[in-house]
């Protein structure tokens, strides 16, 4: 599924909106952790992490992972440097009020499956 499309279909809010690929960045898997080495140990390549942690590791991690997206959960939102920093290594970011078990059920229901799966 389509990056922006799993925006839409989650009604994410898109906190890098001036980055293009979204439209044809291809999404099949993803991952939810907040604990870093267990994203860098298990995340899919060009899959969507879902975390609440919003600091700059989180960043630098996904681009480490060759993640696609991170989603924001829990009505929580990195601050503006972390935002240019994602930008700056081409990494989708998107919040969404909704926690975390939500989140992945939801994407799952699109289709999204676990990088075990994809």
């Amino acid at each position: 599924m389509k990056l922006e499309s799993i925006a839409r279909e989650l009604d994410l809010t898109n906190l890098t909106p001036t980055l293009a690929g979204a439209a044809t960045a291809e999404v099949m898997a993803g991952y939810a952790s907040d604990l870093l080495s267990d994203v860098l140990a298990n995340a899919p390549e060009g899959g969507v992490l879902v975390t609440l942690q919003v600091h700059l590791n989180v960043v630098a991690v996904a681009s480490h992972a060759e993640l696609s997206a991170v989603i924001f959960t829990s009505g929580r939102a990195p601050d503006p440097e972390i935002v240019a920093k994602a930008m700056a290594e081409g990494l989708h970011l998107y919040a969404t009020d909704a926690d975390t078990f939500e989140t992945v059920g939801r994407l799952f229901a699109l289709g999204v499956k676990s990088g075990r799966d994809a």
